[in-house]
């Protein structure tokens, strides 16, 4: 079942968030925002803020960070500034996080990312095909398939 975009909830921005933690990820991508929603559960304190890779926001807040990376792998801007990508920054939020306090110690196996990191990028690449996209008129969509 398809979730009408008119009733889904946007999760909380920067704005409404100042002193949070943001998210970056695709918001163009069904998985991606199913991963959100499950990531907004997790953070239940309110830590995170989070952006779509396409929202202006994410230009004039962070003009330095690459695009091309952005498609590839979420980005989460800590509160001093210093990016987390991809499965590095899951792990980052397993510290950060109360309910991910039993992915922790796995996370943190010496080893996990030389694992974890190849399946990252495999899903990333193959992210649009496991859970569809999005309309949109932008073009990005089209980018990983």
């Amino acid at each position: 079942m398809t979730e009408n975009p008119a009733t889904a909830v946007t999760p909380p921005s920067p704005a409404e968030r100042p002193l949070a933690e943001v998210v970056i990820y695709d918001g163009h991508c069904n998985f991606c925002r199913a991963q959100i929603k499950r990531l907004q559960w997790w953070d239940c304190q309110g830590k995170l803020a989070y952006l779509s890779l396409h929202d202006p926001e994410v230009g004039r807040r962070w003009p330095d960070l690459p695009q091309e990376r952005l498609l590839d792998e979420m980005c989460l801007v800590d509160r001093q500034g210093h990016r987390h990508w991809g499965p590095e920054a899951f792990r980052y939020l397993t510290r950060r996080l109360r309910r991910l306090w039993w992915a922790m110690p796995l996370m943190h196996l010496p080893g996990v990312m030389l694992l974890a990191k190849p399946v990252y990028r495999w899903i990333s690449r193959n992210r649009y095909l496991i859970a569809g996209r999005t309309d949109c008129d932008s073009g990005s969509c089209s980018l990983h398939r």
